[in-house]
């Protein structure tokens, strides 16, 4: 146990190895479907944290076993009969990262869904509701037959990063957003080598949309120097 579990409460997760059981779910003919056999997640073990030493080298071992560089490629893989719904994609190029105005209330589905997440409040506290970010994130890329694709980043991660980012400009909005196009656009595209997790939403993956995956995160180990033996 390395003590992100503590009185029951997860307190961090990401590149982190956890343990309960699954059942398939029967609604939802995408193969990785699967909800937990308890949702009050007692049987939950919460193991190995994957650190970042030698540039991401563990993460790399386990993340990019099976990368595709084919939008035309994976789109295909996503339909019948193979149905893939996760993926890690490496685009050649990451042409632009931009920014959208959205609205600053959940979905009624996804407020009743946030009343289930028992596992981040241990009940010492009021449930309080996730604050929604009011922006819409996006990168546009380019693949290895130069196609292009502009997907939405769905990831909390650049949902934290906004309201840190929040915080630390004194609730300045547009500070705010600054930093994060500092961090996702100018460091990101200069000094990282850009892997996308990918992963369909069942409605239009169901509906065999042109493109049905969102970006679910951001992989982003430092770019390294090819150096020549010659």
């Amino acid at each position: 146990m390395t003590g992100l579990k503590k009185a029951g409460v997860v307190q961090n997760t990401k590149y982190t190895w956890i343990e309960l059981d699954l059942i398939r779910r029967t609604d939802d003919f995408r193969p990785e479907s699967f909800s937990p056999a308890d949702y009050k997640f007692n049987d939950l073990v919460v193991g190995e944290h994957i650190g970042t030493q030698h540039n991401w080298h563990h993460r790399k071992e386990y993340c990019l076993k099976n990368v595709y560089t084919n939008l035309r490629q994976l789109v295909q893989d996503s339909r019948d009969p193979r149905n893939t719904s996760l993926a890690v994609f490496k685009p050649t190029v990451i042409t632009k990262f931009e920014v959208q105005e959205d609205t600053s209330d959940w979905k009624e589905v996804w407020s009743k869904l946030q009343n289930q997440l028992s596992l981040f409040n241990d009940g010492s506290e009021p449930k309080k509701a996730f604050p929604k970010v009011p922006f819409k994130f996006y990168y546009k890329f380019q693949d290895d037959e130069g196609v292009n694709a502009r997907l939405m980043i769905e990831d909390w991660e650049i949902g934290a990063l906004y309201w840190n980012c929040l915080r630390n400009s004194g609730g300045n909005p547009a500070q705010a957003i600054e930093k994060v196009k500092e961090k996702y656009d100018s460091l990101f595209r200069t000094e990282k080598e850009i892997y996308l997790f990918l992963g369909t939403t069942k409605e239009w993956h169901r509906r065999r949309a042109r493109n049905p995956f969102v970006i679910t995160g951001v992989f982003y180990p430092k770019k390294e120097l090819q150096l020549s033996i010659f």
